[in-house]
């Protein structure tokens, strides 16, 4: 046990989906896992391990912030031997042309965050794993879902007066979050693998946007997305 997760030793899949709301861990370990358990509710940050398609799988939350998800997945991969961990999140769009509930996969994370300069890594730009992200897409492709791949932006200020037009034109970066960064940088010091899919919740050039409770019951294609690619690693 860590100061922030009380589960055991083998309560935790070798492959870990971490949407960042708690109540989203719920609904998807309630909806899709059989034989789902609790095994964490430390700060409320709800981790559920259970069965989907015969594959051990478990559902953490990781909170909101690069700072939240870097302690729970450094834990997650340094002292419960996770593998995998796939992030499932929701993002803002940065082009009119990504509409709401459309389906991303981050190939790299771009973020001037401090969370990996602290720690020696000065780059700006760090990729996801190439593997993971393979598996994505060929489930994707199964699936016959339409994936956008390409740079996110991982900011640590949710209100924020950045330049959308210099984000999407000059860096590349197809929409906003908030965590992606943390965990691909956890997962390449530790060497593990990461990924994450995010789906469109707002358009910030558009204005469009969902609810919270849309955005925490209605984002069943990533989710099954994600348990797909599961079943295969």
């Amino acid at each position: 046990m860590t100061p922030h997760n009380e589960a055991k030793l083998g309560e935790i899949a070798k492959t870990v989906l971490m949407p960042g709301d708690p109540l989203r861990a719920k609904y998807i370990a309630l909806n899709f896992l059989e034989d789902a358990h609790l095994v964490n509710e430390v700060r409320g940050m709800y981790a559920y391990t259970g069965t989907y398609k015969g594959k051990l799988v478990t559902v953490m939350a990781s909170g909101m912030g690069m700072p939240s998800i870097g302690i729970y997945s450094y834990e997650l991969f340094k002292f419960y031997n996770v593998e995998n961990i796939i992030r499932i999140g929701s993002a803002g769009a940065y082009s009119k042309d990504i509409n709401l509930y459309d389906l991303v996969l981050a190939s790299e994370s771009y973020s001037l965050s401090s969370y990996a300069k602290i720690q020696g890594y000065d780059e700006e730009i760090i990729k996801s794993n190439d593997y993971l992200n393979q598996k994505i897409k060929d489930t994707a492709d199964f699936m016959n879902f339409k994936l956008n791949i390409g740079r996110v932006h991982s900011t640590d200020v949710f209100y924020s007066e950045d330049d959308i037009d210099e984000l999407y034109n000059e860096k590349k970066c197809l929409c906003t979050e908030m965590e992606s960064f943390a965990l691909f940088y956890n997962a390449h010091k530790l060497n593990k693998r990461a990924a994450c899919i995010l789906t469109i919740s707002d358009n910030l050039v558009t204005k469009q946007e969902t609810s919270a409770e849309e955005r925490q019951n209605s984002f069943n294609s990533m989710i099954k997305l994600a348990l797909e690619t599961s079943v295969n690693l």
